[in-house]
């Protein structure tokens, strides 16, 4: 800015010199005034939406600053859970339905060797059949075909007892008519 101040004291000092009429003089420094204060106008307007552009600009690199960070905590936690050798050596975790109350939860397993689990509701124990290569079929072993087993069994027995008491409702009926 010093530099500015002494070349512009420099073209007063060569109008005072070379101009000799005083009112010749006088409307020159008038009119270099004028259009320095115009060019002084276009610098303060220009500096003024620079100054806009680059708050804009700041306020802009602020909020991407946020976003990234917001997709590089979604990236950590993705990489976590991909990655984490602890996670390994806890478990695996699955949603396991209960064939007894519907009940959906979720939980860790520690390793294929576990064959059951009780259920957090109903706490019935609900057998883990970690045989991938067969389509969830089912061996018959678990306690929930056991169950059906013991239901199927008591419906027959009941049926059975309800026909045989038929049957003798038959038999003394035909005796009746005899």
């Amino acid at each position: 800015m010093s530099d500015i101040k002494g070349k512009y004291m420099k073209i007063l000092d060569e109008l005072e010199s070379n101009i000799k009429n005083k009112e010749d003089l006088a409307i020159a420094k008038e009119k270099f005034m004028e259009l320095t204060v115009v060019f002084m106008d276009i610098v303060d307007r220009l500096t003024f939406l620079t100054d806009e552009r680059i708050k804009n600009i700041e306020e802009k690199q602020v909020e991407i600053n946020n976003r990234l960070s917001n997709v590089q905590s979604i990236v950590d936690g993705i990489e976590e859970d991909i990655y984490d050798e602890e996670d390994e050596e806890d478990g695996y975790e699955f949603e396991i339905v209960c064939p007894y109350c519907n009940y959906e939860f979720t939980t860790d397993i520690a390793d294929e060797e576990r064959n059951e689990i009780k259920c957090p509701k109903c706490n019935n124990i609900i057998e883990l059949d970690w045989n991938t290569d067969e389509e969830y079929a089912c061996s018959g072993d678990c306690a929930h075909c056991h169950e059906e087993v013991a239901e199927d069994n008591a419906e027959y027995n009941n049926n059975s007892k309800n026909k045989k008491k038929k049957d003798d409702s038959q038999e003394e009926n035909n005796d009746d008519d005899m």
